[in-house]
Order: structure tokens, then sequence, then C-alpha cells
């Protein structure tokens, strides 16, 4: 029979070799040095990219929302970020809330609009910034309604993908608005007027 403090001593030992498994495991370090990758087209994939919106509801709660349905394209100059430009492409009946009941509320005449309005899209017009750090304007389009949006956007790595050996970007952008401006302010103040947004993407070289 094994003693509790045998099995105990075993048990830990299970557990600190499993840490010291994980810890010693592969690590990339990220480069977030645009020159690292080349010029060009690249694309979004799909499986590593998250476009997430967040109001406060009554001040109860900050409810996260996501889109799963999306395109997103940039023309990448590495020697001068500055031309770098990027256009998104999101079908608006691809959000997920979370909960149905939510969803077929959100998606009539008094929100989205899925049916009149299938699409949104955001086109940059400006990037400034350097290093990792740009700031990114751009006009989103939503229910016919264009206006500026400008987004803080973090280089995270640009490299060859260890696995496929492709060029990619790896990117994280953050803004605000108000969605009242392009006709959703229904319910506000008590669903906050302002809303984060948020966007992490992996972008291949085409």
């Amino acid at each position: 029979m094994i003693s509790r403090t045998t099995l105990k001593h075993s048990l830990a030992a299970v557990v600190l070799g499993t840490v010291s498994l994980f810890a010693a495991g592969p690590s990339f370090a990220a480069d977030a040095d645009l020159t690292k990758v080349p010029s060009g087209n690249y694309a979004v994939d799909p499986s590593h990219a998250y476009i997430n919106f967040q109001y406060n509801h009554l001040g109860l709660s900050n409810p996260t929302l996501s889109f799963d349905d999306f395109t997103i394209d940039m023309n990448l100059d590495t020697e001068n970020p500055a031309k770098t430009t990027v256009a998104v492409e999101i079908k608006a009946d691809s959000l997920v809330t979370g909960s149905a009941i939510w969803t077929d509320h959100i998606s009539g005449s008094k929100w989205f609009d899925f049916a009149t309005y299938p699409t949104m899209k955001f086109t940059s017009t400006s990037v400034t910034g350097s290093g990792n750090s740009f700031k990114m304007t751009g006009d989103l389009t939503i229910k016919d309604v264009t206006k500026p949006v400008t987004l803080d956007v973090t280089i995270n790595a640009a490299m060859n993908h260890p696995m496929n050996k492709k060029p990619v970007v790896g990117i994280s952008a953050k803004g605000k608005l108000l969605r009242s401006e392009w006709g959703l302010g229904a319910n506000a103040p008590y669903v906050s007027d302002e809303v984060k947004l948020s966007i992490e993407a992996e972008m291949f070289k085409g």
C-alpha cells in the first residue's frame, strides 16, 4: 500500500515535471521590425483573426461581441509604413453575441438591420508612427453612414512563419467610437454610446 506521504510526493513530482515541460517548451522571440518581411499584399489568416467590440450595459457589465466572417487586406510598405493601406469588409450577420435572443434583437432595424445593410467596411486613409506603434485613420461605413475612425495599431511581430515559412505580420489594433454616429444609438445612455473596438490579426503575404 502506498502511503499518503509517498502519494503526495509522487503527485508533486508529476505536477512539477509538467510545469517544467511547458516552461521548457518552444518560445519565439517577437521581432516587430517590419523590414524583416517584404513589402506587398497581405491577407488575413481567418483562423487567427478576431474583431470584437465592447460596450457597457447599465453599469452592470461590459459585454463583448464579435464578428466571425470578415476579410482584411493590407498593402504593406515596409520601407515607408505611411504608404501602407488596409481594407476590411465584415459580414454583418456573422455577429456572435452568445445569445440567440440577443442576436435576433440586434439584427433588426433598431440596431444593425442585417437585411438592409449586409456588410460593413473600413478603408484606411492615413498612417502615422514608427517602430511598432502606429495610428491608422480610415473611413468606417455602417448602415451606409461613413465616418472617420482612428485605431492605435501595434505590430506584434514580423517574420517568416516558423511552420509554413511564409512572411507574416501580427497586428493588434484598438479604438473607440460613438455608435450613435452610425445610426446605432438605441437605448443610450443606458447602453453606453461609446464602443471599444479590438482587432487581432495575423496577416500572410499573398
